[in-house]
């Protein structure tokens, strides 16, 4: 027989062993965490719902002059919100569907400049919902003296343009007062021989026409929804000590469509007549904005390059593809601690834009397929719901408050890689149901977007001169 150990052998033996089995068990669960808060976010699903409360931003660069604030148009920080009842979840994909088959239009295919005419009579009487170009707003002033404005900033539109007053032909109903040319003594036509009315081609995707020797631009969306109007100067005000004289901008006397109650559009596009490129003297075709986490708070949009945050990592601009869209490259996607195994061909074979305007990232089939399927996964012990419009991975979450998700990650060129905000990766369709803010193009030789709702508190860092997209977590 073997012998006994002895008692207090045993307990020191017993009490070595606890301890340690404790040690181990308290070393894989702090692991476990630490993998859970790396790979996974916790979600409170009250927090994936619009409020009725604006809670602005006190982070960003709010105090630099050339900083303006950003505001979701539908949200209660608006002043647009009170005017309209708020579109549906399913009018905005929708319209948003709308922008990006015009996207696809407009870098795949050459489009007739010379119908603007013909399809005016077809504009959809809806006035006042949302339009495809864009759901972020910013105020600033144009003419002397100064007249305030809210203009939808958009990094896929070119001319910036608002509504003139006489309206010749038509003009919608805006929050603001219509902006009267007459009354500003530093307005000016552009004359039909300028280099200026020549460059409307590219910026509009329309010839440019001539009245009085003035120059006449249209621009036509991809709801069908259209300005035209005279090509026209004047003193453009972004902050008190932010002067742009002589700007160029769309001065609309026929604007119908679904413009909702804002002025006009900003475009930030890379032509010629954008901001950024007319400001370049000033802002060295520099600028940046961060998306709120939600349409109950702010944002900001600033120009020029004074205190980026030294976390912004840059990815250099892809191909422009002779367009004046913001090309990137996209490398990879994980989704939680896996990453996904897609060919590099798939995000090369259209390529990939970052668009401030269109709302849900839209992925390659193959590269979709694959996010879809390892989400899934990761939600596995969420009841699935049914699809909603273009949003096809939806969940019931009837019976909790709380949420454990997978991070989605992307991989851009030069080995930038970028963590989507748990605001950035589910949408609420109501109090009990979401979806992965996600959808795949019907091809493969469509192009990628990525969306901001995917944007959503990144500092989102445009260095036009430089060639290269920044990325920074935080910015508000």
């Amino acid at each position: 027989m073997a012998p006994l150990i002895s008692s207090p052998l045993f307990n020191l033996l017993l009490i070595s062993f606890t301890f340690l089995s404790f040690f181990l068990i308290k070393s894989y669960a702090l692991e476990g965490r630490k993998v859970i808060e790396s790979h996974y976010h916790t979600v409170e699903i009250s927090s994936l719902l619009p409020a009725s409360v604006c809670s602005p931003s006190t982070k960003g660069p709010s105090k630099r002059p050339s900083t303006l604030k950003v505001f979701h148009r539908h949200g209660p920080c608006s002043k647009y919100s009170q005017d309209k009842a708020t579109p549906s979840l399913d009018e905005v994909l929708s319209h948003d569907e709308s922008r990006v088959e015009s996207i696809h239009f407009k870098i795949n295919h050459n489009v007739d400049n010379d119908k603007i005419e013909d399809k005016k009579a077809i504009v959809p009487a809806k006035s006042g919902q949302s339009l495809g170009t864009g759901n972020y707003i910013v105020s600033l002033s144009l003419g002397t003296p100064k007249k305030s404005l809210s203009l939808v900033f958009d990094t896929g539109s070119d001319l910036t343009w608002t509504q003139c007053q006489p309206c010749a032909r038509s003009c919608y109903t805006q929050k603001e007062p219509i902006f009267n040319p007459t009354e500003s003594t530093s307005y000016s036509n552009v004359s039909c021989s300028s280099t200026q009315c020549s460059q409307l081609s590219s910026a509009t995707g329309n010839s440019p026409k001539c009245f009085s020797q003035t120059c006449v631009y249209t621009i036509q969306y991809g709801d069908q929804s259209f300005t035209m109007g005279f090509l026209s100067q004047d003193t453009l005000t972004i902050s008190p000590s932010d002067v742009v004289p002589n700007f160029y901008y769309g001065c609309g006397q026929n604007n119908q469509g679904l413009f909702g109650n804002t002025a006009g559009i900003l475009g930030l596009g890379q032509d010629a007549l954008s901001i950024v490129s007319q400001t370049e003297q000033k802002y060295g075709k520099y600028f940046s904005y961060c998306l709120p986490s939600s349409s109950s708070s702010s944002g900001h949009l600033t120009f020029g390059n004074s205190g980026v945050s030294s976390n912004v990592k840059f990815t250099p601009f892809a191909n422009s593809q002779d367009t004046s869209f913001y090309f990137i490259n996209i490398l990879g996607i994980s989704v939680g601690t896996t990453q996904l195994s897609i060919s590099p061909s798939v995000f090369k074979t259209a390529g990939t834009i970052i668009d401030s305007g269109t709302v849900i990232t839209r992925l390659p089939p193959d590269a979709y397929s694959a996010l879809r399927t390892e989400f899934k996964k990761g939600m596995s012990k969420y009841p699935s719901a049914p699809a909603f419009s273009i949003l096809d991975t939806c969940y019931d979450l009837s019976n909790y408050t709380t949420i454990t998700i997978p991070k989605i990650g992307f991989t851009f060129d030069g080995n930038v890689k970028v963590d989507i905000v748990a605001m950035g990766t589910l949408v609420a369709v109501d109090s009990s149901r979401v979806c992965l803010a996600f959808a795949g193009n019907s091809d493969a030789s469509d192009i990628g977007i990525l969306g901001n709702v995917q944007q959503r508190t990144m500092e989102v860092v445009y260095d036009v001169a430089g060639g290269k997209l920044g990325f920074g977590p935080g910015g508000c």
